[in-house]
């Protein structure tokens, strides 16, 4: 495990890492997981293992510090993300990002270009969301205020999600958790979608074969963006077909 303080109060944002060759690939959860959880599997596999992998927890996540003080916004997560890449040496990295993940890995990219030289985005959020009561996810976190979150709603949220994701969910600190939440689904200006059209990089989009909820497709290809369907799985691409998630995301890295 490796650490590196990403905030002026000295707060720290840790890592697992791998080692192996250059460029660095670096693997980015999504809302309320953890990298290591969701991606130690995929970093070994043969078609993905031999490079240098960071397996990173953002603030407010897993092993990383809770800090109550941050704001947790998409750029704040990208530039302290930015902060714990250089303190490692990494430059020009290959990026592995889920859902939240992709959000800040694409935010990443436009406000710190020398980092990144290819996105993976596993059914990353594009665009902004409508915060809808009874759900477990951002929309559904992002329905209360801060403090109704905080007074007994996380508690709602946690039985809605189930034991799965609130296993790496309940790791996270409640502040870090609704924040995180709510500017996902406030989104950002341009939107993530938006930037992702504009980055030069190399970009691959992977998503659930049966998933029809992403729109706008035709002008993601267009903008050079690489769509992929994967079959036999939900969201949790990686966990839930690891086979079929390690031929697309290599393919999306060669």
């Amino acid at each position: 495990m490796r650490a590196a303080a990403v905030t002026s109060a000295g707060d720290l944002m840790r890592w697992v890492e791998l080692p192996g060759v250059e460029p660095a690939r670096v693997y980015v959860h999504g809302l309320g997981a953890t990298s290591p959880a969701y991606f130690a599997e995929a970093a070994v596999h043969p078609l993905l293992a031999g490079r240098r992998s960071l397996l990173i927890d953002l603030l407010g996540h897993g092993i990383s510090d809770r800090p109550t003080d941050f704001d947790y916004t998409l750029e704040s997560h990208a530039d302290t993300l930015a902060a714990a890449l250089e303190s490692a040496g990494v430059a020009g990295a290959e990026f592995v990002a889920h859902s939240m993940g992709g959000s800040v890995a694409i935010v990443l990219a436009a406000r710190h270009p020398k980092l990144v030289s290819r996105l993976v985005l596993i059914d990353a959020n594009l665009d902004p969301l409508q915060p809808r009561a009874g759900l477990g996810g951002s929309s559904g976190i992002a329905h209360y205020s801060e403090e109704e979150f905080l007074s007994g709603g996380w508690a709602e949220v946690r039985d809605r999600v189930g034991p799965h994701w609130w296993s790496t969910m309940r790791l996270a600190g409640r502040e870090g958790l609704y924040r995180s939440a709510a500017h996902l689904v406030r989104g950002t200006r341009p939107t993530m979608r938006e930037l992702l059209v504009a980055l030069s990089v190399p970009r691959t989009f992977l998503l659930p074969a049966a998933d029809d909820s992403l729109t706008g497709i035709e002008s993601l290809e267009a903008a050079g963006v690489t769509v992929t369907r994967v079959p036999d799985c939900g969201h949790n691409i990686m966990l839930d077909n690891p086979e079929g998630f390690a031929r697309a995301a290599a393919a999306g890295l060669t």
